[in-house]
């Protein structure tokens, strides 16, 4: 990704390729995330969520500013040539890729302990646990994050066959259900009988969940950000990338949910 800042017009592009100029989001978001990662490690051990807060505005901020330059150096600039856009594709993909191995990490712990390898856990859960009904609120918000993704594919196919009135419905009721999704997770939080601090369970059950939590969020948001674009009738059955590259993600967040439900609400329990 990149900021679109002028180029010398005398100099002759013998490529379809777009030579980004310098752009401080990069460096911005890595601070953004790094303040974030120890605010959430000092939140953990009670030091108070100041550091995590500045962390979580700054990378909002990043998110912001760097998908402005973006969508000006598609939409305005007219960079994204067909390699250009081959290319940011093969980028996002290259993320989801990333976070697939970064959530294989989570469930690798829950199975290491919940099946035994580690020989140090002999029940799972840890007696004195008491975990979550999966047929309460996780299951509503299965039914709630898979409806999200229905609706969304039958929005992104509103705009391959020309009714853009229903690709704006569709990101409108996805975002909306992204959130709820999100209120009802904080509702499940508040009636756990368990900590954070509370021990292995404990511990990994935030972390994935709370993680893909994050995850919601910042998909509801990018479906918020292609949803005003909509608004401004920004995407064509060519120029989609920053569509395409929202549902993607989103579709990704509803895969680890359904495996999340499967084997940490219910097989864990």
């Amino acid at each position: 990704m990149s900021t679109v800042l002028s180029q010398d017009p005398t100099h002759e592009q013998k490529h379809p390729f777009h030579l980004v100029d310098p752009s401080p989001w990069p460096a911005l978001g890595a601070v953004s995330t790094l303040t974030a990662a120890v605010g959430l490690v000092l939140f953990a051990h009670d030091e108070g969520p100041a550091l995590l807060v500045i962390g979580f505005v700054l990378i909002l901020t990043t998110m912001f500013l760097w998908w402005r330059d973006l969508v000006r150096e598609g939409a305005e600039g007219g960079h994204h040539t067909h390699e250009v856009r081959v290319g940011l594709r093969q980028g996002v993909v290259l993320f989801i890729a990333s976070e697939v191995m970064f959530f294989f990490a989570f469930f690798w712990a829950f199975f290491y302990n919940g099946l035994g390898i580690s020989k140090v856990i002999t029940q799972w859960p840890p007696e004195g646990i008491e975990t979550l009904d999966p047929w309460g609120l996780p299951l509503l918000n299965t039914v709630i994050l898979i409806s999200s993704g229905v609706i969304l594919e039958w929005g992104h196919r509103g705009l391959k066959q020309g009714h853009y009135s229903r690709l704006k419905l569709g990101l409108a009721l996805s975002t909306a259900l992204g959130f709820i999704f999100l209120i009802f997770q904080a509702q499940e939080y508040g009636h756990a009988a368990f900590g954070f601090t509370d021990g292995i369970y404990p511990s990994v059950f935030y972390m994935t969940t709370g993680f893909h939590g994050a995850h919601v969020l910042i998909g509801a948001i990018f479906l918020l950000v292609c949803w005003v674009r909509s608004l401004k009738e920004q995407f064509t059955e060519e120029g989609q990338i920053g569509l395409e590259a929202a549902i993607w993600y989103w579709h990704f967040v509803d895969v680890v949910w359904i495996f999340l439900f499967v084997w940490v609400y219910i097989w864990g329990a």
